[in-house]
């Protein structure tokens, strides 16, 4: 496994493909997917991307802290359940935008899928939308910016994992966001009725 994670890859090898197939052409996103890798793809970089693959997974550790909150904060636990519920919503648009899109999972041979995934779509990235949808709600919650924390982490962590490229990790987090602004208008406006 460690000559997996180290292995250095030649940058834009031509891959043998039969006479009547054109060979597949290396992306500027595929590039800047292996560049990441090839900086940053270090056993204990991909052992903490593949920990926060794991909590991210269908938002499941996003889910439980706000289930968290809920429990440790009585007085605003509706406004934890609503955050959470915004979580999963976010996470449930990317869904659905991944089965409109269908856009494939990085398959260039220059770069190495170092964790297992769900599904063999890539756009937008479930994890980068879940993630921001969080770090926006619950940062609301506790009065920290927990955005600039939280966000780049697990948007470099699914491209040091080779599972995602730039552009799913950008609009991943865009959807999320997006989300969460929706969720935090609706807590305060129903706030402010109360």
């Amino acid at each position: 496994m460690a000559a997996e994670l180290t292995s250095a890859t030649a940058p834009d090898v031509p891959v043998a493909v039969p006479d009547d197939e054109p060979a597949p052409e290396v992306t500027t996103e595929t590039r800047a997917l292996r560049s990441v890798q090839d900086a940053l793809a270090k056993p204990p970089v991909v052992k903490a991307a593949r920990a926060m693959s794991l909590f991210g997974e269908h938002a499941g550790g996003w889910l439980a802290i706000g289930a968290i909150g809920a429990v440790a904060d009585r007085p605003r636990r509706a406004e934890w359940l609503t955050a959470a519920a915004g979580v999963a919503a976010a996470h449930a648009a990317s869904i659905a935008v991944k089965r409109v899109v269908r856009r494939r999972r990085p398959g260039d041979p220059g770069v190495r899928v170092l964790v297992g995934t769900p599904s063999k779509l890539s756009f937008p990235s479930s994890h980068a939308t879940s993630t921001t949808a969080a770090a926006v709600l619950y940062g609301g919650l506790t009065g920290k910016k927990l955005t600039p924390v939280l966000v780049p982490p697990m948007m470099v962590s699914r491209l040091v994992l080779g599972v995602h490229y730039p552009s799913d990790v950008v609009a991943g987090s865009a959807l999320g966001g997006a989300v969460a602004l929706g969720v935090r208008r609706f807590m305060t406006r129903r706030r402010n009725r109360a």
